[in-house]
């Protein structure tokens, strides 16, 4: 017996059409982890400061956990399982790893999601505004120098 609470939603979550019944209190970032299995996604505050639950929905980046499921309905979600493969790597993984953008690693799902939909923004051409447009996402760890310079680098082979 379905539960008279759930809300019925559709997401297109990587390319795949699901459709998911959940509370309508249930995060974003909860929906993709516990509901989809896609633990790619980090719950790291849980509060929108960290970034470590960076997705794009429709192109646009967003903190999962701070969207509720329930306003994604009929939205298209990418989290790092949809950005590239192991045999093909997004520029941005590639960036990432040539340039060592990483210390611990917890928080580089979230901030690859952060620089391609800040990439396919056109918005960052200076290391500034990288900075600044991707402040919510560095690397508290210290990677932030990594970061950048992947991020300037897929920037610079796009021209």
């Amino acid at each position: 017996m379905p539960d008279q609470n759930n809300q019925s939603i559709k997401l297109t979550v990587n390319g795949q059409d699901h459709e998911l019944e959940l509370r309508p209190w249930v995060s974003l970032l909860d929906a993709l982890r516990h509901t989809m299995h896609l633990t790619g996604t980090k719950k790291g505050c849980d509060h929108g400061q960290c970034g470590a639950c960076t997705v794009l929905v429709d192109g646009k980046r967003v903190l999962s956990c701070l969207t509720l499921a329930v306003m994604k309905d009929g939205a298209e979600i990418t989290t790092i399982e949809g950005i590239g493969t192991e045999e093909n790597l997004h520029p941005v993984q590639k960036a990432f790893i040539e340039h060592d953008a990483f210390q611990c690693g917890y928080c580089t799902p979230g901030q690859i999601c952060s620089a391609v939909g800040l990439l396919s923004e056109g918005k960052a051409d200076s290391r500034e505004e990288v900075q600044d447009l991707m402040s919510g996402n560095l690397c508290r760890c210290g990677a932030n120098r990594g970061i950048i310079n992947a991020i300037m680098a897929v920037k610079q082979d796009m021209r």
